[in-house]
């Protein structure tokens, strides 16, 4: 079948973001009088959405309490919402590649896991937002990816048949949640992988860059 859609995942394979997180995270720590993290602490942590970050970051020798969860959440939602986009930057060869995804005429959506009042600001600010008619974000659905409900839900949304739908990552949580909803999963070896590095085992197709999925994509369009 040939291909209708795309989706793409944001942190880690659209923008770098880690850097704000960073700053977010460690601004937590200190209203929570606990110890900083670094940012390649904080880049294996992202991925699953924030609950799960603000888990990750205060887990050291056990899991936090949920009582810690909750206030950590609390004060990152805050921060973050501060500094959300202040550093964030696309990564090489993003804009050129997405330039040309357009021009194919294929519909582009995003797929995930931030919060949707984070995602439409920073897609905003960093100059994306043009590119795409829908964002399906970690409170668009019930579940988060890997579940594959995002990824279907931005199938439905678009009009097309899962299996007609490539998606576009930089983690295996990425590669589940679009094999269990019967697209093509495709990654990039940059961005956060959750401290699991990828390689082309791992997924249908590993390229360098948007711009080199778009020539490998030619034959499918």
């Amino acid at each position: 079948m040939k291909l209708q859609s795309v989706t793409f995942d944001l942190d880690g394979t659209l923008l770098d973001t880690a850097l704000d997180i960073t700053v977010a995270c460690n601004r937590m720590f200190r209203a929570m009088a606990l110890p900083e993290r670094s940012e390649t602490e904080i880049r294996n942590f992202v991925g699953r959405g924030m609950e799960e970050l603000v888990t990750k970051c205060l887990t050291w020798d056990a899991p936090p309490a949920p009582e810690a969860v909750q206030t950590g959440v609390q004060f990152f939602r805050q921060f973050y919402q501060e500094e959300n986009g202040r550093a964030a930057r696309p990564y090489p060869g993003v804009v050129e590649g997405l330039q040309g995804w357009l021009e194919t005429g294929l519909p582009l959506a995003v797929v995930t896991n931030k919060s949707l009042a984070f995602t439409e600001p920073l897609m905003e600010m960093t100059g994306l937002a043009p590119y795409f008619q829908l964002y399906v974000c970690g409170d668009s659905t019930p579940y988060k990816k890997p579940h594959p409900g995002p990824v279907l839900h931005a199938c439905e949304a678009l009009g097309v048949a899962p299996e007609a739908n490539l998606h576009i990552g930089d983690s295996l949580n990425d590669v589940a949640a679009a094999r269990a909803a019967g697209s093509l999963a495709w990654l990039v070896p940059y961005g956060y992988t959750e401290g699991k590095p990828v390689d082309s085992a791992d997924c249908d197709a590993l390229v360098s860059d948007l711009l080199a999925a778009l020539r490998q994509a030619r034959s499918l369009i």
